[in-house]
């Protein structure tokens, strides 16, 4: 299917590994120049030099935090500056410690509420000005599936993800008038570094090695599978173009039809 993105220009946050890395790479693949950022530069700069010589699209690594607003204000201007303008926003950046209430710190909440749902905001905040004045944008936003289906093992996430998803169909109501499309997509399980890390506490929380964490993960989805992140990818790129021009305000599960609580007994 021909998405007709060739030559837009996307802005991917948490992009140097992970479901950013695959997002930034399938957007370049369907023709887009790419911005991307993420707080490590050395690994930022390899990932857009890797995605630029496999694609031949224009991959410009731009380091930030978008745990701080200045930071964020920066690498969007610096992108306009380069580019011109920002056709397609997508947001990866941010991780949330899994754990038991009794064993989360207020550090471990407000680190969580303030990378995995105000940097989504400050990074939409930013952004979606440019996009008004352009009269259209597409902004996905990744946000997991925890904000959908509570787990008491995944509260810090499930609480920033569900704020985010509030916020998403908030900015739908106000912006979809002026041209800007925004979608969640609310991934489950993927096979990613993150994902290796999480199996690695879940395991040591609920007592047992990591082959019976990633077993209750796979018997918890019906499917009997972990997504790969490239799958995710494929999603983000239908909704961020114009063949979905009528998906608007959506929350798009890709998690197998996952029952988190077959993963916690």
């Amino acid at each position: 299917m021909d998405l007709s993105l060739t030559n837009k220009v996307a802005f991917v946050t948490g992009a140097s590994k992970g479901i950013g890395r695959e997002v930034a790479t399938r957007l370049a693949h369907e023709g887009c120049d790419v911005v991307i950022t993420a707080r490590g530069q050395e690994d930022l700069e390899k990932t857009a030099t890797s995605i630029a010589e496999e694609t031949g699209r224009r991959i410009f690594a731009k380091a930030g935090d978008m745990s701080q607003s200045d930071d964020v204000d920066r690498c969007v201007k610096s992108a306009l500056d380069e580019l011109g303008r920002i056709d397609i926003l997508v947001t990866c950046a941010g991780s949330s410690p899994g754990g038991l209430l009794e064993e989360l710190t207020d550090e471990q909440w407000h680190q969580s509420l303030n990378l995995k749902f105000m940097g989504y905001v400050r990074t939409v905040r930013s952004v979606v000005p440019h996009m008004v004045e352009q009269g259209m944008g597409s902004i996905v936003l990744v946000v997991g599936n925890d904000g959908l289906k509570p787990s008491y093992w995944e509260m810090t996430a499930g609480a920033a993800n569900a704020a985010d998803l509030n916020f998403a169909s908030s900015i739908a109501d106000q912006y979809g008038p002026k041209g800007v499309r925004v979608n969640t997509v609310n991934p489950g399980p993927v096979d990613t570094d993150r994902w290796d890390g999480l199996e690695k506490a879940f395991a040591r929380d609920m007592g047992v090695d990591q082959a019976e964490a990633r077993r209750r993960a796979e018997a918890s989805i019906p499917l009997g599978r972990i997504t790969q992140p490239q799958e995710v990818a494929a999603l983000v790129a239908f909704l961020a173009s114009d063949v979905a021009r009528s998906v608007h305000g959506a929350h798009v599960p890709i998690d197998g039809a996952q029952r988190k609580p077959l993963m916690e007994r």
